[in-house]
């Protein structure tokens, strides 16, 4: 940590900064199902049923609660012939079918790179291929990944998880991954199994989605600076507790994520004069604006935002969605 310097014999206290990450927050998969279910709300009126939450983020949940969005686990929870909006993590077939059964107007908000990962599964299952899953057991998106090809398809849970993965044909292997892991880990955990399976293939394309590369890769960069790194988001999405823990590896001395600014402990900023701050892809800007404001009022005023990429992608909203509105601004 900086020590204090002199100045003609006055001991003067060290400049206090943030390195703010950029970019940082919602992601287009995000900002294009939180847009979903506003509009879904706007087209048919509330209440406008969501299976799971839409993304993984308390605020924005308890936001659109606030606007009529009812949350629910499974579709049975929802009547019959409501509307019902599907999660940007992607749900496995049945789900559909489950829905189709209860007459449900269902509007599935699942992030394109998730879709693309679902379709790698099934064309790789049509070829009989064993299937390895890189990604965390129980998390929403490796369900409804796993639900596509489940007889072909087996979980590794990270790189201690490699020892016991067991297949028919190691000539005929693939592996896929969750798409908000820890690039690093995710790369280890492959080059694992490739030591156990020599031929085994990979994707077409990375399956790790640009976002959390480019919030992994700023956070790399200005971690080494940094006394503490705030990481905005929830402790269930797994992208924002993967931004913390590279911030530890990377050489920030601690780390923390919250979800809002009155979160943030005192004693965390003690004698800290550097504090990095970045958030997850399902967390609005407004809440990294609260943690800059709450830090400016502890003498943290300085921001300088550090930018290593550009993120221009934008998704348009489910087809099924952009029909409706259609035809609703057509009457």
């Amino acid at each position: 940590m900086a020590r204090p310097g002199t100045y003609h014999g006055r001991v003067t206290e060290p400049r206090k900064r943030v390195l703010l990450a950029k970019p940082r927050g919602y992601c287009a998969g995000v900002d294009r199902a939180v847009q979903t279910v506003e509009e879904a709300l706007k087209l048919y009126g509330a209440p406008v049923y969501v299976r799971k939450q839409i993304v993984h983020n308390k605020h924005v949940v308890s936001t659109l609660e606030a606007r009529g969005a009812i949350f629910v686990e499974e579709n049975y929870e929802v009547p019959e012939g409501a509307t019902v909006v599907f999660s940007a993590h992607g749900v496995a077939p049945e789900v559909h079918e489950q829905a189709r059964e209860r007459n449900l107007k269902a509007i599935d908000a699942t992030c394109p790179l998730v879709t693309k990962v679902h379709h790698e599964a099934r064309r790789f299952a049509a070829a009989d291929y064993d299937i390895l899953l890189i990604g965390h057991e129980g998390h929403e998106e490796v369900i409804g990944t796993a639900g596509e090809a489940p007889a072909h398809i087996q979980l590794v849970d990270g790189p201690d998880d490699v020892e016991n993965v067991v297949v028919r044909d190691p000539s005929k292997v693939v592996w896929l991954s969750q798409t908000t892991l820890s690039v690093d880990e995710t790369m280890e955990t492959v080059a694992r199994l490739k030591t156990r399976l020599p031929l085994l293939q990979s994707p077409p394309s990375d399956d790790i989605c640009y976002a959390t590369s480019n919030r992994q890769h700023v956070i790399k960069e200005i971690a080494p600076e940094c006394d503490v790194v705030i990481v905005v988001g929830s402790t269930n999405s797994s992208n924002s507790v993967r931004l913390v823990e590279v911030a530890l590896g990377a050489g920030a001395r601690a780390g923390h994520l919250v979800d809002y600014a009155s979160e943030i402990r005192d004693e965390w900023l003690e004698g800290a004069t550097t504090v990095g701050v970045s958030s997850g892809a399902s967390v609005p800007d407004e809440l990294v604006m609260e943690v800059l404001a709450h830090l400016a009022e502890r003498g943290f005023g300085e921001v300088t935002e550090f930018t290593t990429a550009e993120e221009r992608l934008t998704f348009s909203l489910p087809q099924e969605l952009r029909r409706d509105m259609k035809a609703a601004q057509a009457s």
